[in-house]
């Protein structure tokens, strides 16, 4: 790619549904205007306590570069932003950051070169929960979603951390909840697993064999659940990728598959 095509990040700053004040980073691409609106994406970081930062992102740039607008939201519990910011969602997962990625699906509507309803959402990790949480739990709000690598069982997940990654599992659980206690009920509640029959939006999903922090069967599940939602769902599993891409060819694939996607169910969606 180059440089000419390299959209430069803006820091952006929107109201949530409570008043908070919530950071984002945006990407504009360099052809839209109000005679030549874009489609547009919610980007949500990994995590949990993430930040999406000003700099290069290889898939950011790719899809800018191809048309679409990017809203990374540093929702409610990212870091950078103070202790209290970062511990606004500890054990409220897939809520009040969910209203957060909501509200920055509506600034992004403000824009007067954005199709107003062409607006999807996408993350890895952490990103690829918040994305099934927004397709399961808000099912009007995104015309489709993309997860890449992401949590949809957080009971499977928190029960699943090896233990020599024990710091990372008392850390995980002070935030999220332990999974051995009636922490569990609310976890089930914001587990998008459990309630995949209210998706109704086109989804892809993208996962490593080899991921040691989510399962492939997690993927597979909530996959086949969604199916039988008889919406469209893409699936690609790489056989030899573990939690995010290494190597570089199922990279470009990987990257590749998500432009086909959008372009197909995102930027060719007829206007409402």
């Amino acid at each position: 790619m180059s440089s000419e095509n390299l959209v430069v990040a803006e820091v952006v700053r929107f109201k949530s549904f409570d008043g908070l004040e919530i950071p984002a980073i945006y990407y504009k691409p360099l052809n839209a205007s109000p005679e030549a609106k874009v489609p547009a994406l919610v980007w949500v970081h990994g995590g949990p306590g993430g930040q999406s930062r000003v700099g290069y992102s290889a898939l950011i740039q790719y899809l800018v570069n191809h048309g679409y607008a990017i809203l990374a939201v540093n929702n409610r519990g990212s870091s950078g932003y103070g202790k209290t910011f970062n511990k606004m969602d500890d054990r409220n997962h897939g809520e009040k950051d969910l209203q957060d990625c909501i509200w920055g699906k509506k600034w992004l509507q403000e824009q007067d070169y954005i199709h107003t309803d062409k607006i999807g959402i996408i993350g890895g990790s952490y990103g690829g929960y918040m994305t099934m949480a927004a397709m399961t739990f808000t099912p009007d709000e995104f015309k489709v979603g993309v997860n890449i690598f992401g949590v949809t069982n957080w009971l499977r997940t928190l029960k699943s951390i090896p233990p020599y990654w024990e710091s990372f599992r008392t850390a995980l659980y002070t935030e999220m909840g332990d999974p051995y206690t009636s922490d569990s009920i609310r976890l089930h509640r914001v587990s998008p697993l459990f309630h995949a029959q209210h998706v109704k939006s086109p989804i892809m999903v993208l996962q490593g064999s080899n991921d040691p922090r989510v399962l492939q069967i997690e993927s597979d599940e909530i996959v086949a659940a969604v199916k039988k939602n008889k919406v469209p769902v893409e699936y690609i599993v790489f056989p030899d990728e573990g939690h995010g891409f290494v190597k570089k060819e199922n990279e470009i694939k990987g990257y590749g598959q998500i432009l086909k996607f959008l372009d197909t169910y995102l930027r060719e969606v007829s206007e409402e």
